[in-house]
């Protein structure tokens, strides 16, 4: 018996020995040729969990850094280049390029380059194949359905013909391409109605059947495959909107409620924070999103961070005094105070001449100006650009003609109002009384119907 229990001993010290334990991490190492002097990082930013990081890159062009994550796909950004990659636990790989020939110079070495070197050939192919093509979303529905599915086949039989792949990497890629398939259908119709400016079009009822077979609590193929958490956004868009409308709440309120009806715990905690991050600071709903949110996420770390942005929301909450900006410059030379228009209501708009979808407003923004001109209420712009910038933002306004008050804040985000409003993302509006009280912190847009709808309910 003793003769046994040594023996077991000895073979489980063995296996001890001799079994690798997998580490919970990635070292990522890479070599720049012919790097710029003047850029001295390399950006990574997580697709799947929305975090960036940055990477010193030494003066021979090299780096290095160790990531404590489980699975990453990546956007690695250096000098205006932009590469994809997918990372695991356990993979120590060199990636080196040359910035005089960066499509053409990237490769790959050590535990992780054979999916990130087939990636690669998965890219080229997939430029090929459209490449033939001005514009795929111009093709009528059914050739554009014959187009995915050969492009899904020819993934396909790249990915059999690809040697050295973990058998574990081939199954997932294979429903990643799938996924690939149903997305280009799933972007057809928006796609395609814009590019034939026919805004009311809707593919066939049997066109998207395909989606019907997902399943969204799938967490594998969440982090692993872009096309399945977009996949997954889209049916959260679609499912929120009817939220919305049977329930008449808030679209980012019905968002989170859609997000609720998953039953992946980590799919929800990623979504809802990433949602609410900045949701958090433009909802119109505060209590509720805040509410819901709750709801979705067990994550305390996150949790803790949206407590503090909402907290800091109920500083601006609708009733109390509004922060105050004092001697901003006026585009017509003067100086400008909030204190100025004391006895009328103020429609705030914060933006920036670099802010496309701020820029998106601006004619929405003169009509509502037009209409309640000879009302009991201001226009106010203020710019956010930075000081060095000033000439563009006065250019701008000129050049469009902007109407109403345009100011530009004295430190750009981080001017005291604009940090007193916990302002993290433009176009931001706000609505003031006559009082200088908050009407709301988050007034509708002037492209939303419900804004005018809210300036009809006022005593103008």
């Amino acid at each position: 018996m003793k003769k046994m229990i040594l023996l077991l001993t000895i073979l489980v010290a063995v296996l001890s020995c001799t079994t690798e334990t997998k580490p919970d991490y990635i070292v990522l190492r890479g070599k720049i040729l012919n790097k710029d002097k003047d850029k001295d990082k390399v950006q990574l930013s997580s697709l799947c969990y929305g975090n960036r990081s940055n990477i010193p890159v030494n003066e021979d062009g090299t780096f290095i850094d160790t990531l404590h994550v489980d699975a990453e796909n990546i956007m690695l950004f250096h000098g205006g280049r932009l590469l994809y990659m997918y990372l695991e636990a356990g993979d120590d790989i060199s990636v080196s390029f040359d910035m005089e020939d960066f499509n053409n110079s990237i490769k790959f070495s050590g535990k992780g380059a054979a999916y990130n070197t087939y990636l690669l050939e998965k890219s080229a192919l997939i430029k090929e194949s459209m490449a033939q093509y001005d514009n795929i979303y111009l093709l009528n529905e059914s050739e554009y359905e014959i187009v995915s599915e050969k492009q899904e086949a020819k993934l396909l039989e790249l990915l059999s013909n690809t040697e050295n792949l973990p058998q574990e990497y081939i199954e997932r890629e294979e429903r990643n391409i799938k996924y690939g398939y149903l997305k280009q259908l799933n972007d057809y119709e928006s796609n395609h109605g814009h590019y034939t400016k026919n805004a009311d079009y809707k593919v066939s009822s049997s066109f998207l059947n395909g989606l019907e077979d997902i399943d969204y609590n799938n967490f594998t193929d969440f982090v692993f495959s872009y096309s399945y958490s977009n996949l997954l956004y889209k049916h959260l868009d679609k499912e929120a909107k009817k939220i919305a409308d049977s329930l008449g709440i808030e679209q980012d309120v019905a968002y989170l409620k859609a997000l609720n009806t998953l039953d992946n715990q980590k799919i929800k905690n990623i979504v809802s924070y990433k949602k609410a991050e900045f949701g958090i600071t433009i909802t119109a709903d505060l209590e509720q999103y805040f509410s819901e949110y709750l709801k979705a996420s067990t994550d305390e770390a996150n949790n803790e961070n949206v407590r503090k942005s909402y907290e800091l929301q109920l500083k601006v909450a609708s009733g109390n005094p509004s922060p105050k900006f004092t001697d901003y410059k006026n585009i017509d030379g003067s100086t400008t105070s909030l204190d100025d228009f004391k006895g009328k209501y103020v429609y705030i708009d914060v933006w920036a001449t670099w802010c496309a979808p701020c820029k998106a407003e601006i004619p929405f923004l003169k009509e509502i100006e037009k209409k309640y001109h000879d009302k009991n209420i201001e226009f106010v712009s203020i710019s956010v650009d930075q000081a060095k910038n000033t000439h563009k933002w006065e250019k701008m306004v000129k050049d469009m003609e902007l109407e109403g008050v345009q100011i530009i804040a004295d430190k750009d985000f981080e001017s005291q109002f604009i940090q007193d409003y916990f302002i993290k993302a433009i176009p931001k509006f706000i609505l003031l009384d006559p009082q200088g009280r908050i009407v709301t912190s988050n007034a509708p847009r002037p492209s939303e119907p419900n804004l005018a709808t809210m300036l009809e309910t006022l005593e103008l």
